[in-house]
């Protein structure tokens, strides 16, 4: 099996797993504020790392619950066992299993799956991205009127949140047709890839919640970056995620209420 194939296999598995828990229930735990961890995270990661250790007992997991690979590995996996953990946790049908492959810090391929509704998103690198195995595209729209923007908001019900909601103030002010919230980041990068977003932000990201989604994008043809328009690093990190015709219109949205969130929360404000 190589390692599409694997990606594949083990979403598909980890799926299973969530459909079981989604339908018989799972223990639901708190790691923080809004922050939750259910059983079912656990034992699809498990099973997850089981597949890829079975064919590539060397490689490198990075997993949001359990496995903590460096993330200077030659060959690292990088999981999401479970996007989406609050939605299940209150029997909302929208989540889904992210595996990225990264080989020497560049991602090689990535997927997406959604078990509820059968969504299947891949992308190899070089080759494009998938939907169900038909090529996608991101949107051809050139101006801020013409599309829905996504959002997400991080577990902070601070300065980061009213950051988010300031900016999306702006981008209705841009007479935007709307914004969604779904609580899903890599289902919301499927999205920008699919078109069905002419973009997506959000202020706090993790590499398993990003990894897949973003070589999603980038192979459909969009553009992915900080929020302050720098390459994304392998650790928590702002995302903004365009069509690529759009980049240059949310790019000052999204940097200018980021810079009043850093402000207010530096020492300085602090003092």
């Amino acid at each position: 099996m190589n390692t599409f194939e694997l990606a594949v296999a083990a979403a598909k598995a980890a799926g299973t797993i969530l459909e079981r828990f989604f339908h018989e229930g799972a223990e639901v735990r708190s790691k923080g504020i809004s922050d939750l961890v259910t059983d079912a995270d656990i034992a699809a990661e498990r099973e997850i790392a089981r597949m890829i250790h079975a064919e590539f007992p060397q490689h490198a997991i990075l997993g949001e619950e359990e496995n903590s690979g460096r993330i200077d590995a030659e060959h690292l996996w990088v999981v999401d066992p479970l996007d989406g953990t609050t939605n299940f946790a209150h029997r909302l049908p929208h989540f889904a299993v992210s595996i990225a492959y990264l080989y020497r810090g560049q991602t090689q391929l990535g997927v997406v799956w959604n078990p509820m509704r059968g969504d299947l998103y891949t992308a190899q690198r070089g080759h494009g991205a998938l939907h169900n195995g038909k090529p996608i595209h991101v949107g051809p729209q050139t101006q801020m009127s013409e599309v829905l923007v996504g959002t997400g908001f991080y577990y902070d019900r601070g300065v980061m949140m009213e950051a988010t909601l300031a900016a999306i103030g702006d981008c209705f002010r841009q007479n935007i047709h709307g914004i969604r919230r779904f609580g899903t980041a890599s289902l919301d990068l499927a999205h920008v890839a699919t078109g069905l977003y002419g973009a997506y932000f959000e202020y706090q990201l993790s590499p398993w919640d990003y990894a897949a989604g973003q070589l999603l994008v980038e192979e459909a043809g969009g553009r992915v970056t900080n929020c302050d328009g720098g390459p994304l690093p392998l650790h928590k990190t702002t995302i903004l995620a365009t069509n690529g015709s759009l980049h240059a219109q949310m790019l000052p949205i999204v940097q200018r209420h980021l810079n009043s969130w850093r402000n207010s929360t530096s020492p300085a404000a602090v003092k």
